[in-house]
């Protein structure tokens, strides 16, 4: 395994040497690129002579291509061609000032540039001054690197180095280490699954204009979508209503009321090895829905009636070995509902998710639940919605493994 371990201009950074042996002591191959700041605490020579390889430090660094054909000579471009040969990016100490590089797309120094070039996992970890830490820009920064599949190890509290004591401190080496390799392992380690994926919510119409629909904002299921297809499952995603887009890279199908969402979700069932019936998917519909808009008036009076339980359906029709996940939105005793839905349906795993709790659930980048299953329950305190499809599919994956056992 090759890890390319960033460094930036901390305190810290000292701690990057003991992570480099660390590193190499669980086997890694590791490659070191430094920021200019991060030269006035710890020198490339240092770095170089622990791993036996090139410091990377400047944009400007390039080296020659034996590859190249014809008279011309060829160059790698090294901030790009670093991380193509690598496993993992690890940045540690990873400042304030290079979590907002990252976040925002800045490319201004050697390490910047590699990590917006990456299309490798990238493991941060994070150290500063506890005011800087708990900065509202911070921690949207962090949140912005979440979202989008960047692994933060958060640092420890006690004393720091502008003496005050608090949250800030570079976490220890071993406790990095720990989450690189567990990072290096998850990643494709759903080749071959098929997974089928409902995101958003459904909108069941009144008349042309009108609807009876949900706060469901189509990100959870669209989480999923991402990991897994960063974990190397084909990905097929039947969204209703959704505020954030399909990810490019998988099959996507639109739809609208419940009743499509069954047909297209019945159709792909043969297809898919996985379900995840993330969509926030409506419990009524109307019976006649008018031609024409309805007219102002003193009162309305709608005729309902149940739709078909989708998830219900899945769970009867699905083929030997398929996985079934559920979500359960409640407002309370969210255990007890997550049980009986779990074995009224027949799902194989149902997340019960609190959406009485703000800035939580529907409409947030953030979400907290509970994964019951008919043998284990764990307790998903908040975190962000990449990192609750992270779990999900964890538990999916141990899953499909036994299946073939």
């Amino acid at each position: 395994m090759k890890v390319i371990l960033g460094v930036c201009g901390g305190i810290a950074a000292y701690k990057s040497a003991e992570l480099l042996r660390e590193l190499q002591r669980r086997g890694a191959t590791v490659q070191v690129a430094m920021t200019e700041n991060a030269e006035r605490f710890i020198t490339p020579l240092t770095f170089a002579a622990l791993s036996g390889s090139k410091v990377m430090t400047s944009l400007w660094q390039t080296s020659h291509n034996d590859n190249s054909t014809g008279d011309g000579e060829a160059f790698d471009i090294e901030h790009i061609q670093v991380t193509q040969d690598a496993d993992v990016l690890v940045v540690a100490p990873a400042t304030a000032n290079m979590l907002a590089k990252m976040a925002h797309g800045f490319a201004d120094d050697f390490l910047s540039a590699a990590a917006l070039a990456a299309t490798i996992p990238i493991v941060v970890a994070p150290a500063m001054n506890r005011h800087m830490w708990d900065h509202p820009a911070t921690q949207a920064n962090l949140e912005m690197l979440r979202q989008r599949g960047v692994h933060i190890v958060e640092p420890g509290s006690g004393e720091l180095a502008c003496g005050m004591v608090g949250a800030g401190r570079l976490a220890e080496p071993s406790v990095i280490a720990d989450r690189v390799f567990a990072v290096i392992k998850r990643t494709q380690d759903l080749v071959g699954e098929t997974i089928l994926i409902t995101a958003g919510g459904t909108r069941e119409p009144i008349d042309p204009v009108r609807f009876i629909g949900n706060r469901s904002s189509g990100k959870m299921g669209v989480a999923l979508a991402e990991a897994a297809l960063d974990r190397g499952a084909k990905v097929i995603l039947v969204g209703a209503s959704m505020a954030v887009p399909a990810p490019p890279r998988c099959e996507s199908i639109r739809v609208t009321t419940a009743q499509e969402m069954e047909a297209a979700v019945l159709k792909l069932l043969s297809e898919a090895s996985i379900v995840i019936m993330a969509a926030a998917v409506s419990d009524y519909r109307v019976v006649s829905p008018a031609p024409e808009k309805l007219k102002k008036k003193a009162s309305l009076e709608l005729t309902l009636e149940p739709t078909r339980d989708i998830l219900r359906q899945i769970a009867e029709q699905r083929q030997e070995g398929t996985i079934v996940v559920g979500f359960a939105a409640e407002t309370e005793n969210l255990l007890e509902e997550g049980r009986r839905k779990l074995h009224a349906k027949g799902a194989d795993l149902i997340v019960a998710n609190d959406v009485s709790q703000a800035n939580s659930g529907f409409e947030s980048d953030v979400n907290e639940g509970v994964l019951i299953s008919r043998d284990a329950e764990e307790v998903v305190p908040r975190s962000s919605k990449r990192e609750m499809a992270d779990r999900i599919l964890d538990w999916a994956r141990s899953a499909a493994r036994a299946r073939t056992i």
